[in-house]
């Protein structure tokens, strides 16, 4: 379907779609990596929010602190979460057109 001035539909939608494709592959391919407590809890996430990856320093668990080690994790995995999101925005944020983020 052509509009006014020449654009297709078909070819914009096939256009968006290889983008889409696209940036789902290089989500997959970018890994962050976050840590709390000075690296005792270290997190690495894909792009797509899963994580590959958490180590946990010996030493925390030998104190026996649960709940210490427990918000540690948290705050790493959130940390990540964050560096993810601030990576996609900065990929997704050059596909499109200025003014669109």
């Amino acid at each position: 379907m052509k509009f006014p001035g020449g654009m297709d539909l078909n070819s914009m939608m096939k256009q968006a779609q290889q983008m889409q494709e696209e940036m789902s592959r290089q989500m997959k391919e970018t890994v962050v990596e976050a840590s709390a407590g000075g690296g005792a809890v270290a997190v690495k996430m894909r792009g797509d929010f899963q994580v590959v990856e958490m180590t946990i320093s010996p030493d925390l668990v030998k104190d026996g602190d649960v709940e210490m080690l427990q918000d540690l994790a948290v705050a790493a995995l959130g940390e990540a979460h964050r560096k993810v999101e601030e990576s996609l925005k900065g990929k997704l944020g050059g596909m499109l057109p200025p003014g669109l983020m």
